[in-house]
């Protein structure tokens, strides 16, 4: 009587998450590059390339392990009341047998497929998102801007200052700020640099005051950059025209539907001249001129919170 044979069949992976994963690191990749390109990107990347090797492991354990060891056939034992067979009788004993190839031919060539066609995707898939995805961060942001001597910047004095974010673009890149000259704090001058543009839907606020705009004066500086100082008095602080909102002369919301204060810009001065940074939120300000205290932080479009329990419908700001 002989044993029954069992088909050999190929042995399937089991069930794994580790493919779900990794698609969730590239989702991560692709909403992080619109979204966060510092901070959610890296973190996709992070999570698909550690879920990529353990989906690759995990893939080819049956490469990489050990073969199954084979068993020598056994005879089937002689019944109860047979004689035994002398040990000098009978077919000699089969030697045990060779250990089964380890990687054979076929799965070789399957690995060596799909690792071919992985390499041309990514060489065919790559450039094409390089020239879709770089575009839209290349040149983005905001440059320095010189704004011209320190001297067009008479202390205690508020100038309505207009200047080209990028003069290269010309007129759509036009911005305003308003600029008062604090005098010296700590050896260093000090400066109240507030956007025009409103915390509730972006509209440019406007002085609550008189503009004096006889005394307007132009500065062309290099690379096209036009400067346009206007002096003004806000002594009702700033108001949008859109919707009412209305703001203190430090930028804090008075009245109306802004949710913060006025945006701040960053400045250095450099050789005697003043030169603007980023902008950057504000919360709120205590106290006026080179001694405000600025709750500041990161530039936030208009509408959205920064402080209290609002801020966490905000996690995450989009580039700007």
């Amino acid at each position: 009587m002989t044993e029954p044979q069992h088909e050999e069949r190929p042995h399937l992976p089991g069930p794994s998450l580790y493919p779900i994963a990794f698609a969730a690191g590239v989702a991560c990749i692709l909403v992080g590059l619109i979204v966060n390109p510092k901070v959610i990107a890296p973190i996709g990347a992070a999570i698909a390339i550690v879920f990529g090797f353990l989906w690759a492991r995990d893939a080819t354990e049956d490469y990489r392990g050990a073969p199954a060891p084979i068993e020598p056939e056994r005879a089937e034992p002689p019944a109860p009341d047979a004689p035994a067979i002398p040990a000098h009788h009978g077919e000699a004993a089969m030697p045990e047998p060779e250990p089964g190839e380890r990687f054979p031919r076929s799965r070789f060539l399957e690995a060596s497929t799909l690792g071919l066609g992985a390499v041309i995707g990514g060489l065919v898939t790559l450039p094409v998102v390089g020239f879709m995805v770089v575009p839209a961060f290349k040149g983005q942001g905001y440059p320095q801007v010189d704004l011209g001597p320190l001297d067009n910047f008479p202390e205690g004095k508020w100038l309505a200052t207009t200047f080209f974010s990028h003069p290269e673009a010309g007129n759509v890149s036009r911005r305003t700020a308003y600029i008062r000259n604090n005098g010296q704090l700590n050896g260093e001058p000090s400066f109240t640099i507030i956007s025009n543009r409103c915390a509730h839907l972006g509209c440019p606020v406007q002085p609550n005051g008189p503009v004096q705009a006889d005394q307007k004066k132009k500065v062309d500086e290099k690379g096209g950059q036009r400067i346009t100082l206007v002096p003004m008095i806000p002594a009702g602080g700033f108001g949008c025209p859109c919707h009412g909102g209305q703001y203190d002369p430090e930028g804090n919301r008075t009245a109306g539907p802004p949710v913060r204060a006025l945006d701040r810009y960053q400045f250095s001065i450099v050789k005697g001249h003043l030169i603007l940074g980023k902008p950057f939120s504000v919360a709120y300000v205590e106290g006026e001129g080179k001694n405000a205290k600025i709750h500041a932080n990161k530039l936030a479009g208009p509408g959205q919170h920064i402080d209290g329990w609002e801020q966490v419908f905000y996690p995450v700001q989009p580039p700007h």
